[in-house]
């Protein structure tokens, strides 16, 4: 690797006012140099404006103070001086408890580059150099470490020094955490692997998440090499390290993949807890979230879409491919856990139980296709409203059910499975872009077959995915079960305990037809006089009470306040509304297809 071009320096400038202080050098700077911040994360996929967080922005040649003026919302221009490095100076707020942003305060530091680095036109591909400093801190404070996946140059026990990235966009991809967290390592097929925890409680068990996330590395190495993975004269996986960096907090979920790492959060409950018979149920949540972002180190960081071969940082990346990428992903997290031996077929189920239903009782699915809502991220599922439900799919989760779909199908004609697709995918591309013939083309190549019908039908419309099927085909039967009845009515709500919220009016249903509104707050109900009872009137603070209150009454009004009006809305329970329950029928096809 030649010398670096642009060099970073991050020093933790305010702790209490979570500032970073950044310094830039170029050290041949173009005559006018034109550097810029990301408007988004790759991951990601909506406009963040990263730049709102920018601030004090100066440069300098020598003693020389250069003006840097302003272009557009994210880019700036300097006049200077060939032949003499360029140095910007500037101050990044950061107070987003994300992965996706920056954070700082006494207890903790976290960036991604695109919230930090500023891009320097015309060295994207150089390579960048970033010195990250340790913070000042009372003589009684806890030591910070930090932890990064980039290479390191120069640094200290505590991980605190300088690093190297190939360019700009392995820069913009490994994210840092600082802190006097907790660090743990392991080997999975011969790769090294750190897991870091900020913000864990006294009874986390560290040693049960290192063995649990090795179980999961390796099981996903040998999904996509084989099991010779590892061994002398064995295939190579495509990263040399990896690094877990975890956030612990009150109430959070999430992840963001990188090439090399990943930056999760999750809830301290969820957390292994040592000396417990039985782990929260959270804990499977988690393992869940690690393989999902674990299996993106092939599928989406380097099995990619076409259009991601080269990020535009500036602007939105469009691609219809997010169901493959996303919705992929999601269909192996899973099942992968299973194959791992971390959960077993009965867990297995609930959770595709849950995928199912999630998909059955969305009705934007029935509006808009998965490729489309893939095109669409940017601007619905990142900007969900009270009418996202009505108006959108998941590529989350119906992209996993497509997923299932094809796997199913492939097994059941005796041709192959879908995890070999997904290898003859990484052959044929060598790790790299594709895109929808491609996908079509591996099909093709496993199966035996064209599978544009099913392409077409799945990915492309709207028409009902044939589950019931193939699930049947496969051991696993459906049995239909009464709805709840949030569902029975079309609504999503939110109960804090002393109030229903009403959160989203499902297209169609009960509520709908009844006259509820997004954001209505239901306060109670009434009942008209029968035989042997009066006229009553009902304070309800959950939709469990209306079992109570209504028993075997159909019909009712809810008493609804809407804007501080005060409204009286007339109800009739909907009959035959379900949902899906999976359970196991025949054990051997059911265990070749999970195993």
């Amino acid at each position: 690797m030649a010398a670096p071009a642009v060099h970073y320096r991050v020093e933790c400038a305010d702790r209490r006012a979570h500032l970073f202080g950044v310094t830039l050098t170029v050290d041949e700077p173009a005559a006018v140099q034109r550097v810029s911040l990301p408007v988004w994360i790759p991951g990601s996929y909506l406009v963040r404006e990263f730049s709102k967080n920018l601030q004090n922005l100066r440069a300098t040649q020598g003693r020389k103070k250069l003006a840097a003026r302003q272009i557009d919302k994210c880019s700036w221009d300097i006049v200077c001086t060939p032949g003499k490095p360029l140095t910007l100076r500037y101050e990044v707020c950061a107070y987003d408890n994300s992965v996706r942003t920056a954070w700082l305060d006494d207890d903790r530091g976290f960036f991604n580059g695109t919230s930090l680095c500023l891009r320097v036109e015309g060295h994207a591909d150089a390579p960048h150099a970033i010195e990250v400093l340790a913070p000042h801190a009372p003589r009684e404070a806890p030591r910070w470490s930090c932890a990064t996946a980039l290479k390191p140059v120069r640094t200290d026990r505590h991980g605190f020094g300088s690093y190297v990235a190939s360019g700009y966009d392995e820069l913009a991809d490994s994210p840092v955490e600082m802190g006097p967290f907790w660090s743990g390592e392991f080997e999975a097929c011969g790769v090294p692997h750190r897991f870091v925890v900020a913000g864990a409680p006294a009874s986390f068990d560290g040693e049960r998440l290192l063995a649990d996330a090795r179980s999961i590395c390796e099981t996903q190495m040998r999904f996509w090499h084989g099991d010779k993975i590892g061994k002398r004269h064995g295939p190579k996986p495509p990263h040399d390290r990896y690094v877990f960096m975890l956030n612990a907090v009150d109430d959070g979920y999430g992840g963001l993949e990188h090439r090399h790492s990943t930056a999760l959060i999750c809830t301290r409950r969820d957390l292994p807890q040592q000396g417990a018979r039985k782990q929260p149920d959270g804990y499977t949540t988690l393992l869940g979230l690690i393989s999902h972002e674990y299996f993106h180190t092939w599928n989406v960081k380097r099995l990619r879409p076409a259009e991601f071969a080269r990020y535009d940082y500036a602007q939105e990346n469009y691609t219809q491919l997010l169901w493959l990428f996303e919705g992929f992903t999601s269909y192996y997290d899973d099942l992968l856990l299973r194959r791992a031996g971390l959960i077993d077929d009965a867990a297995y189920l609930k959770l595709l139980n849950k995928t199912v239903n999630q998909v059955l009782q969305t009705p934007g699915r029935q509006v808009q296709s998965v490729a489309e809502a893939s095109f669409d991220a940017w601007v619905k599922y990142y900007r969900q409203d009270e009418q996202t439900p009505n108006t959108t799919v998941s590529y989350y989760t119906k992209g996993a059910l497509v997923a299932l779909c094809f796997d199913l199908t492939l097994r059941a004609e005796g041709r192959g499975t879908l995890d070999q697709v997904m290898r003859e995918l990484w052959s044929r591309s060598e790790g790299g872009p594709i895109d929808e013939a491609d996908f079509a083309a591996a099909l093709e190549a496993v199966g035996g077959r064209s599978y544009a019908s099913e392409i077409a039908r799945w990915v492309h419309s709207t028409d009902e995915l044939p589950l019931a099927g193939l699930l049947r085909a496969h051991g696993v039967a459906t049995l239909d079960d009464p709805a709840q009845r949030a569902q029975e009515l079309g609504l999503r709500v939110a109960e804090s305990g002393a109030t229903v919220q009403v959160k989203a009016v499902l297209r169609g249903g009960a509520a709908e037809q009844a006259g509820f509104s997004a954001n209505d707050e239901w306060l109670g109900i009434e009942l008209p006089a029968a035989k042997n009872r009066p006229a009553q009137a009902w304070r309800i603070t959950k939709l469990d009470d209306l079992a109570l209150y209504l028993g075997p009454q159909k019909k009712f009004t809810a008493l609804v306040a809407r804007d501080r009006r005060l409204l009286r809305l007339a109800v009739a329970l909907p009959t035959g509304v379900t949902t899906w329950r999976l359970f196991a029928q025949d054990g051997v096809k059911l265990a070749h297809w999970m195993k």
